[in-house]
């Protein structure tokens, strides 16, 4: 969970404990080669052991010095040193390109007309790329990390700072090998999942003492089926409060899409003195979403308002005088329609609970420092990692903050 160097390997390479050899002899269980036991593909990649892969020591040799050109600090000196960048600090990342089939620009996912709610999905590392430095290459870790693809964990550039910045896939990805019947067929959107927060975790405590953290979150939180839950998915979760708790540094969290469930508990500005939280124009955070909200915590409103539904009492009182309300042809009618009526308005109330949860609100009950228009996006993220590292350096927390402790 505590990560301070990297792990490079080649295709050449195995870490073992004991060898095939020594294994065999024993009576132990071993693999066909030593590659099988603790080589990248097969373990040390998908486990998370190694951090990086490179297809020879050359490469492995550049990996590592693009790995200290995000993360070596001088000798008496707190930070990685600023460098020059020719990306200008208040470029508008909604002109950068999206790719896909939903959008053409990244201004387009924050857009109210391409993308009421913040609901259609999206690709992360488009806006990544574009809140970024692009002159100097993003290096991603632990990019092979079995189950933990839809954390993405970069070291990246930001107005020249050196940040680890991290983000959250934000549409379905397909899940590898076989799929337990306890647990989702594939990795939703924005969703947390055990191996997942164990990366984010292990990426915040890599980062402390070291560099700024950035976080661009579209979150509705952790996955809480049967099998997350039997693979430490609460442990997982709570390493992830431990680490922003934990973290000595600025981490700048940015809500770009929406922000709900157990992910507004560990990412919370509250465990952190130096943790300031944004958010996009148009975005959303709860505790809980619109439609879970409307399912769950007002279940009895919808139903008392379908019941009320002029449709609903129109199509009642017809059946009642036919005579018919209680044959089966006329309950088949009734629950045919009910379940059209139901349908309406669980969306109608999901819609009234996400306009009065909005991000203003959170603003204004202290769970937000402020609201940014996404065209001020970088330069918001400039400003805030220079506040943070100021604090860091001045050993100040902010006003009315005292530092938590664990």
């Amino acid at each position: 969970m505590h990560t301070r160097g990297v792990l490079i390997m080649t295709p050449q390479g195995a870490m073992v404990l004991t060898g095939k050899r020594a294994l065999d002899f024993s009576g132990s269980v071993s693999a066909a080669d030593n590659f099988g036991i603790g080589g990248y593909e097969k373990v040390m990649g998908p486990n998370g052991q190694a951090q990086y892969w490179a297809r020879d020591l050359a490469e492995a040799s550049q990996i590592l010095f693009r790995h200290y050109d995000h993360t070596y600090v001088f000798p008496g000196e707190r930070f990685p040193r600023r460098v020059t960048t020719s990306d200008p600090v208040d470029r508008d990342v909604c002109s950068f390109p999206h790719g896909g089939d939903e959008f053409t620009t990244v201004g387009e996912v924050f857009s109210n007309d391409a993308n009421p709610g913040r609901k259609k999905p999206f690709e992360i590392r488009s806006i990544m790329m574009a809140a970024a430095d692009a002159d100097h290459p993003t290096l991603e870790r632990w990019l092979n990390m079995r189950d933990a693809e839809n954390a993405v964990i970069w070291d990246a550039h930001v107005g020249g700072y050196p940040v680890c910045m991290i983000g959250f896939e934000s549409h379905q990805i397909k899940r590898l090998g076989i799929v337990p019947a306890d647990g989702p067929e594939s990795w939703t959107s924005g969703t947390l999942f055990p191996q997942a927060s164990k990366k984010i975790a292990r990426a915040i405590n890599a980062s402390s003492r070291n560099r700024p953290v950035v976080i661009l979150a579209n979150l509705s939180g952790f996955d809480g089926s049967p099998e997350s839950l039997g693979k430490c998915q609460l442990e997982f979760g709570a390493e992830i409060g431990r680490a922003v708790v934990n973290f000595d540094g600025p981490i700048v969290f940015v809500v770009v899409s929406r922000y709900h469930g157990g992910a507004f508990v560990v990412f919370s500005r509250t465990l952190n003195e130096n943790f300031e939280a944004a958010a996009l124009e148009g975005t959303y955070a709860s505790v809980i979403g619109g439609s879970p909200a409307a399912a769950v915590v007002f279940a009895r409103e919808v139903d008392t308002r379908t019941q009320e539904d002029p449709r609903v009492v129109a199509l009642q009182a017809e059946l009642t005088a036919a005579g018919t309300a209680t044959t089966p042809q006329g309950r088949a009618q009734i629950a045919e329609l009910y379940e059209v009526v139901h349908s309406e308005k669980l969306g109608n109330v999901a819609e009234e609970f996400d306009a009065v949860h909005s991000v203003h609100r959170a603003l204004a009950v202290g769970s937000l420092d402020r609201i940014i228009p996404p065209s001020t996006l970088r330069p918001y993220l400039v400003e805030a990692i220079e506040r943070g590292m100021a604090r860091t350096l001045a050993g100040r927390t902010r006003p009315g903050r005292a530092a938590p402790s664990v």
